[in-house]
This record gives C-alpha cells, structure tokens and sequence, in this order.
C-alpha cells in the first residue's frame, strides 16, 4: 500500500538541530559516549520562584481551557515588561501568548503570508525560519554574510534585496546562530530604511534578551515612527531557564495580533494553564533574576573562545549574546582522513560525530554553508573535553 503524504509534509526539511540530537541520542542508546551540543537548551534548572508560582496555580485550580491569547493578567504582565525592559509600547491586546516562540512565529507567518511573498532573512538564520515561510507558501530570501562582518547585514545590503514581492524581513538579536547582537543605531539605521516600505513587515525575534554580553538589549520597535511595521517575538525558553513551559509571546499591530489569535484559535487554542501562570512569575521579576545565568556564559563563551583559539583553521568572532560560537571551518574542506572526505560543513559536522563523538550542527541549517554551530550551554569539563576531542579529530585531516 502506497503511503500518500501532503505536498507540505513532503516539501519540509527536518529541523537539522533536531535531527542531530536525535542522531546522538541514537549512539548514547548503542553504549557510546557522545557529547551533545547541538539543541540550544541552557543546561539550569528553572528558578525556584517560577516553580512555586506553577505549584500554586496548581493548587489554585488553574485547570481549565485559557482564553486563546492568553491570561489577560499574563498579557498584561507581559505589556509592562516590555515597556519596563526594551522602552516598548504594546497593551494587552496587542499580546499573543503562544506554545513557545516558534508556534508564535508559525501563527505571524500563516496570518500574513501568501504564496508569491518574499521574505528577507539575513543569514545565518535560525534553522526554522526557512521551513515555516515555506509551509505559508512564501518564498524565503537569503542575505548572505560573513564573520568578518560579525554576521551582521547593513541597510544597504538589505536595501538590495527589497521589491515588490517582499512582504518581511525577519532576523534575531541576538542572533542564533551567530550570537551576533544589533546596538541601537544599527536598529536605527535599518528602521529608517524600512520606514520608506510601509507594506513591509519586520519580525524580530529577541528570544535570546536576557543572553547579552552587551549590557542593554535593544529592540528595533522602539522606534515611533516604525513600530507599526514591527512584531517583537520573545518567550520565556532561554533566559528563564523554561525550553520546556512552551511559552512564547508576541507584541505586535493590533490587526496582526487579531490575525494570529484567530489562527491559534483554529490549531491549538490557548496554551498551557500551569505554564502562564510559570510565565507570569517571570514577566513580573525584576529582570536581575537572570543575570547569575548571562555571567556563566559569558565566563563559559571566554572559555571556549580561548581553546579554541588553539585550533588551526578555525576562524572566529565574538559572539556577543545567546551562547553559542560559530567558526567558520571552510579551511578544512577539500581535506581527508581515512574513508573521510570533507567537502562541506555537513560533511565535517559528521565526521566530528564518527569521530570525536561530539555533536554539532552545520552551519547550512543556517543558510551558511562555511561554519558550524557549537553550543557552550553545558558546564566547563564537557566544554573543555568536546574541544580536546574536536582539536584531535581535526588534526588527523590533510
């Protein structure tokens, strides 16, 4: 019997992070020891506070379906922390509470996008964005940049990419994969050019806020003249400690907002009870809470950056938020080792898995075939050892 899938499912690539672990989980399951770090998780455990707020919205009954945008005392947290950490100005109503930052983005991409759209997204991008313009039939539009641009894409560069079949520009800050983080006037600047492109939507993706070597995080919607033109994506996964709650949010247009909470109401309603209330705990705390997790990587991200300085032909930047370094290893393409051949970044990133029993991901989930993704969100002796055994399988190429 034929096995007839949609033609959705069948244009949809798997997300290569995912499909990484799942790889070195497969290997841990036949007795070898692996090092994981290709999953972006923050390897802490979810504040005391946040919990004790789940136990006693637990114990207060918070058991029934929500309202498909969320708690209205958790949309509103979520209003004043926005205006309270990034100078933005959304209200409740303008709030989508979704199951994580993901599903967020999956609902503005099918509220606002049609076949024959483009969308500009600056690469290195996160994995998922390609796939979930895709699934709403629009076309993703790669902007190429390098590390010695700091991954970073101007407004002129953008500039060239826009006509009149683009409809968004998506990019995060700080960005993953690169951990490369907009300042203010680079905001500025590229608000001003899209201010001249009123139809154009721009989808900010600041899951990684708390996660800046910086000092203070900068949103592009902040900006009067362009804040009508902006959805601010965020969530509490990252600098919370809670990948697992699922909860992420948007701030956007209220006619957007509108659009997305119609479309949740049709896949998924409202998210999970226990997990807002979690949520709102979060949104209400003053934002230090966070900062004991920001210095370990910080601390985590000079470490690495000084072993793997030791490491010929790998070239780096200084990744300035999120936690995780992405060199550029094309140094090493064209070279060998045994029935190895190394061609591309993907081939490299399975060679270190066969061989150092370490797990990456390739840089072409990002829209960058030159680099690799190497995530610092594990403790210092598995950091340490992963770049022991990187630096030896690396050295047996020629």
């Amino acid at each position: 019997m034929e096995h007839k899938l949609s033609n959705i499912i069948n244009s949809l690539s798997e997300s290569q992070t995912l499909a990484m672990t799942r790889l070195s989980r497969e290997l841990k399951a036949q007795g070898k020891d692996v090092i994981s770090l290709s999953i972006g998780e923050p390897d802490f455990d979810t504040p005391q506070f946040i919990k004790d707020a789940a136990k006693k919205a637990i114990d207060e009954n918070y058991s029934h379906y929500t309202p498909v945008p969320g708690y209205p005392e958790l949309r509103e947290a979520i209003s004043s922390k926005f205006k309270r950490d990034n100078n933005l100005d959304y209200s409740a109503d303008q709030i989508v509470v979704s199951t994580g930052a993901k599903h967020s983005i999956a609902n503005v991409s099918l509220s606002l996008l049609n076949p024959g759209d483009e969308v500009i997204i600056p690469a290195p991008y996160w994995v998922s964005y390609y796939e979930i313009i895709k699934l709403a039939g629009a076309t993703p539009v790669s902007i190429p940049t390098t590390i010695e641009q700091d991954f970073k894409v101007s407004p002129e560069e953008i500039k060239k990419y826009i006509n009149a079949n683009t409809r968004m520009i998506w990019f995060s800050t700080p960005c993953n994969p690169s951990g490369s983080v907009y300042t203010k006037d680079e905001l500025y600047a590229i608000a001003q050019l899209l201010k001249d492109y009123p139809d154009i939507i721009i989808l900010s993706d600041e899951i990684y806020e708390h996660i800046n070597f910086m000092g203070k995080h900068e949103s592009i919607g902040q900006f009067d003249f362009i804040k009508d033109q902006v959805v601010t994506v965020n969530g509490v996964s990252k600098g919370f400690a809670m990948t697992g709650w699922r909860i992420g949010f948007i701030g956007a247009p209220k006619w957007i907002a509108d659009a997305c909470t119609k479309m949740q109401g049709q896949f998924t309603s409202g998210t999970g009870s226990i997990s807002q209330k979690a949520a709102q705990a979060a949104m209400e705390a003053d934002p230090s809470v966070t900062y004991e997790m920001k210095d370990a990587f910080e601390r985590r991200k000079h470490l690495v950056l000084n072993l793997m300085k030791d490491i010929p032909g790998l070239k780096l930047n200084d990744p300035k938020g999120a936690f995780y370094v992405f060199p550029d290893v094309s140094s090493y393409f064209g070279k060998s080792a045994g029935d190895w051949k190394i061609n591309n970044a993907t081939d490299l990133t399975m060679y270190l898995l066969d061989q150092a029993l370490v797990a990456l991901v390739t840089g072409e989930a990002f829209g960058d075939p030159n680099c690799i993704r190497f995530s610092y969100a594990t403790s210092d002796d598995v950091l340490i050892e992963s770049i022991k055994r990187i630096k030896e399988a690396l050295a047996k190429l020629h």
